[in-house]
């Protein structure tokens, strides 16, 4: 092998290089979703599987434009060999200019003007059209507060009022009902956190003195990760918390129990008289629908 052409050698590592790539782009599409491996979470809201289109799409894109590149430079490899007359080149020629802008123009026309143009057309049907789930009565709405290191929620209790006594107000752990749209509005007390749903393919920033706006819809019951997807300090590896998605009878249930607890609490306050500061404790804001 020492004694190979140079030209073989670069051959042998293009084509390698290459078929790696190529392996681990179909093996992405081919792994069991959900399960160990190599693969994105399996998805269980509404609309993931436009997040998942543009991912697997420009994953195909860029594999086969690196597949070409590796094959162009196989031929230049194995045609511009020794017997190969050199010709020196600044590419400052015309040609050469015109052809390294036609080739980054159709690469970019491929790639990034079809993630621009779909992810766009994607945040306005789904992602960022709000008025649809805000008119859903049976819409679930949860203000969501970031702080170092964890996730405080809190939905309107039997009043649907928040901010008020019978409020739930849970401790890194979302419960939500499959099938129903979950508005979230989404703050933050001290630093920039981000709040993910992997499995229901969305996210946001958490920031502070401004609330944002996501909303999702699941499809199955089960227990998902929420992640804090934005560096938060020291302990940013404890920003994680439990959405548990539960059948609507039983999520009716369980809110309509908490709700009564938190009632049950604040009547205990009263009779303590520790009411004034049990209503300093609550944390929340006014909910502002977005209707766009």
């Amino acid at each position: 092998m020492s004694n190979a052409p140079k030209w073989l050698s670069r051959t042998a590592v293009a084509l390698g290089a290459a078929l790696v790539v190529l392996l681990i782009a179909g093996s992405a599409f081919a792994a069991p979703q959900g399960e160990p491996g190599i693969g994105l979470p399996r998805d269980f809201s509404v609309d993931g599987h436009r997040i998942d289109w543009l991912i697997k799409v420009t994953t195909i894109f860029v594999a086969i434009l690196f597949a070409i590149m590796c094959i162009w430079m196989v031929w230049a490899c194995i045609a511009h060999n020794k017997e190969h007359t050199a010709e020196y080149d600044h590419g400052t020629s015309s040609h050469a200019i015109k052809t390294a802008l036609l080739i980054s123009a159709v690469i970019f026309l491929i790639v990034d003007g079809n993630l621009f143009v779909n992810s766009m057309m994607d945040l306005d049907a789904a992602f960022w059209n709000f008025k649809s789930p805000e008119s859903n009565p049976k819409a679930v709405r949860i203000e969501v507060n970031a702080h170092q290191w964890a996730w405080d929620f809190r939905y309107p209790g039997e009043d649907g009022e928040f901010n008020t006594a019978d409020d739930i107000v849970q401790l890194n752990e979302m419960r939500v009902p499959v099938g129903r749209p979950i508005i979230l509005q989404i703050a933050s007390v001290d630093v920039i956190h981000s709040f993910s749903l992997p499995n229901f393919r969305t996210k946001i920033d958490a920031t502070p003195g401004h609330i944002n706006h996501l909303w999702f819809q699941a499809t199955g019951t089960g227990d998902f990760d929420i992640a804090c997807t934005q560096h938060c300090g020291v302990n940013h590896y404890k920003m994680k918390a439990l959405l548990t998605v539960m059948e609507s009878d039983a999520y009716e249930t369980w809110a309509a129990e908490m709700s009564a607890e938190g009632t049950r609490r604040y009547q205990e306050a009263v009779r303590n008289g520790s009411s004034e500061r049990f209503q300093q404790s609550l944390w929340g804001w006014k909910w502002e629908p977005r209707d766009f």
